[in-house]
């Protein structure tokens, strides 16, 4: 699996950069985060929970959650909802209280 990087979404925060057990992620010279090599990815999700505005997506395996599906997490309050999407629509939500989501 790799992340996918919404420049357009991201606000050069560096968050992402600063959680990235790889050294992975940096800014580009806009200020928005890329990947050097989304291959070497770790799929750790670690980027994917402290992005503020949600521009990191996953891609998932076919086994996982189908050709060209992502994985993205959203932030309500306490409550991270990991969402599956296909096309861009939503097919499967997962609820998780953020405190316990280090644990998955």
């Amino acid at each position: 699996m790799a992340i996918k990087i919404d420049a357009k979404r991201c606000i050069g925060c560096r968050l992402c950069v600063e959680v990235c057990p790889g050294n992975l992620i940096s800014l580009d010279k806009k200020f928005k985060a890329e990947i050097y090599d989304p291959r070497e990815c770790w799929d750790c999700t670690a980027c994917m929970k402290e992005c503020p505005v949600q521009a990191i997506e996953m891609y998932l395996f076919p086994e996982t959650g189908g050709s060209g599906s992502t994985l993205f997490v959203k932030e309500e309050k306490n409550i991270m909802k990991w969402q599956i999407k296909e096309n861009g629509v939503v097919v499967e939500e997962i609820e998780v209280n953020k405190k316990d989501s280090n644990k998955f």
